[in-house]
């Protein structure tokens, strides 16, 4: 390995260091406030003399769900870039969006008014799962050429039919509209600790492993060949890295309903304001993501209080116009 990090290092074409502490410390401190703001801030004001046990029952597992989730979508965000080399992309590329709300529709038409409270969940997390396997298996099916972009042509392709399907039962269940609207907008008002501890493994698990691998992306990022000539399996680390982003968020979005945007904005500050290496990338964009989403979760609370605006809207409304501006700058870049 100290061999792949000296010829790493020397490529001109990549930033490769690691956190520094100043870095380190600021995004630490940044999640810190964020999450003092999160239990602080909402529609209901908790005073000092507040019983712990409401705070810790009602607002607690909202802002630890929070967390888990934006902090799971921004790094599978900067995974999926480093592994598809596309500054565009994001966690849900290959159709964890369209499977997981596929999965929750069914589980609001059909299951959800038997009071089977973990039948959403379960069927969004299958459905993102399964639209993922068939994506990769279309993708690996013309061959490891030209893999990485059929990977991608796979993914619209996923998503498009999952739409249609989707589309179809929503048009025959009218009544349900509401509901699946609500879940497909993200939210985390009715958090619980039960939906904390059933999202958290999947999302520890699948972070450690993007952790590790955080080296082999600025690897990946030089190009197959490069990688390869460097003793990297190219298409075990993608496959790796691939599976671990995708579990983590499908465990998310399971959970969460579908938050766009955060995979995008949250790795490109990082790249903007401290490094373009994965080395710092990933693991800042891990502390970063949780802590922007927390807020996000606090305006979605009080901007429109005693309501609570969908979480979805609020990064959409933050997002697309960042989206725009890493497009307009990949495209001066070329």
């Amino acid at each position: 390995m100290s061999v792949v990090t000296e010829r790493l290092e020397a490529a001109p074409r990549v930033e490769a260091r690691g956190v520094s502490l100043r870095a380190g410390l600021l995004t630490a401190g940044f999640l810190v406030g964020s999450l003092m703001v999160g239990l602080a801030v909402g529609p209901t004001h908790f005073g000092f003399g507040v019983d712990h046990t409401i705070l810790w029952q009602l607002r607690a597992p909202e802002v630890a769900l929070a967390a888990l989730v934006g902090g799971m979508l921004a790094i599978a965000g900067a995974a999926y870039q480093g592994v598809f080399r596309n500054p565009l992309c994001d966690p849900y590329l290959l159709g964890v969006a369209g499977g997981a709300g596929l999965g929750a529709t069914l589980a609001i038409v059909y299951a959800s008014t038997a009071g089977k409270s973990w039948s959403v969940p379960l069927a969004s997390f299958v459905g993102a799962i399964g639209a993922v396997v068939v994506t990769y298996a279309l993708g690996r099916s013309v061959g490891a050429t030209y893999m990485t972009g059929a990977l991608v042509l796979a993914g619209v392709t996923m998503a498009t039919f999952t739409a249609a399907v989707q589309n179809f039962i929503q048009q025959r269940h009218p009544d349900k509209l509401q509901n699946i609207f609500s879940w497909l907008q993200g939210g985390f008002s009715t958090a619980t600790w039960h939906d904390v501890w059933i999202c958290a493994p999947y999302i520890v698990v699948s972070s450690a492993v993007i952790l590790l691998h955080r080296r082999v992306l600025d690897v990946l990022s030089l190009g197959d060949e490069e990688a390869s000539s460097l003793g990297i399996s190219v298409a075990r680390a993608r496959l790796t890295i691939v599976v671990a982003a995708t579990l983590g968020t499908a465990a998310a979005v399971s959970v969460s309903g579908l938050i766009a945007f955060v995979g995008i904005i949250v790795p490109h500050v990082i790249r903007l304001l401290v490094s373009t290496s994965y080395r710092a990338v990933i693991p800042l964009s891990l502390f970063a993501g949780a802590g922007f989403l927390v807020l996000a979760d606090v305006l979605a609370r009080t901007v429109i209080s005693p309501g609570v605006e969908p979480i979805g809207v609020i990064t959409a409304f933050l997002g697309a116009p960042f989206f725009a501006l890493v497009l307009r700058m990949s495209r001066s870049m070329r």
